[in-house]
């Protein structure tokens, strides 16, 4: 059984039967993280970063040199963390390569990346993860493409879609909405929503748009589990 426990933002970390992985680790500053950096310094696996803007890469750095994780994202981000010590592997959009915990490749997002400090982080990209055979597509921070339908038919079926709600910076609900009717994943799942007032929507809205096109779909709170 893969396990998906929900630390706030768009943080997940995904546990396999021998693995533990960490999506876009921001815990520090973050208002609904549930738990804190050091929870990952015995073990950890790999760190999964969808683009370069500070409330994704968070607390990555810090995490990667203490647990020894490797650092999977686009080119420009593992190679400015691997200049820092870290051990990284860079993918490019479309790209995917076979890890010992599964497989990782990345989708387009529509979005930016620049770094924290200004630094060309290249481009944003969604996250597709396979372990233990299942199929988690994180979609990252981005606006709706219809692409999002062929994704699905070349990389899915998904087992689970994480998806932006929060509007202002990424998608909002009713865009969500049409996107995860192109995703068709077996479960639909919010993030990247008020965590700020800016993004602040209501969940249980998209929940009801989402049911009402035949759809499944599914709040996680911060520090909830939710089985695949």
């Amino acid at each position: 059984m893969v396990k998906l426990i929900f630390h706030g933002h768009a943080c997940w970390e995904v546990q396999g039967a021998t693995s533990r992985i960490l999506i876009d680790p921001f815990l520090t500053g973050n208002p609904l993280a549930d738990v804190k950096p050091a929870d990952f310094f015995d073990r950890l696996d790999a760190i999964l970063i969808s683009h370069g803007h500070g409330d994704h890469i968070g607390d990555a750095e810090e995490i990667a040199k203490h647990s020894g994780a490797v650092l999977v994202a686009n080119h420009e981000i593992a190679t400015h963390f691997k200049k820092r010590g870290l051990t990284t592997h860079g993918l490019s959009i479309g790209g995917g390569h076979d890890f010992p915990f599964g497989r990782v490749k990345l989708t387009i997002a529509h979005h930016g990346s620049t770094g924290p400090n200004g630094e060309n982080f290249g481009s944003p990209a969604g996250i597709i993860l396979i372990i233990d055979g299942k199929r988690i597509y994180h979609c990252g921070d981005t606006g709706i493409f219809l692409d999002m339908q062929l994704i699905s038919e070349l990389n899915g079926p998904f087992d689970v879609c994480l998806i932006p709600i929060g509007d202002n910076y990424t998608m909002g609900i009713d865009d969500a909405v049409r996107a995860c009717e192109m995703i068709r994943a077996k479960l639909h799942v919010p993030m990247h929503f008020n965590t700020f007032p800016v993004v602040k929507v209501d969940g249980n809205e998209f929940v009801r748009k989402v049911e009402g096109k035949g759809l499944k779909a599914r709040i996680v709170e911060p520090g909830a589990t939710l089985d695949l």
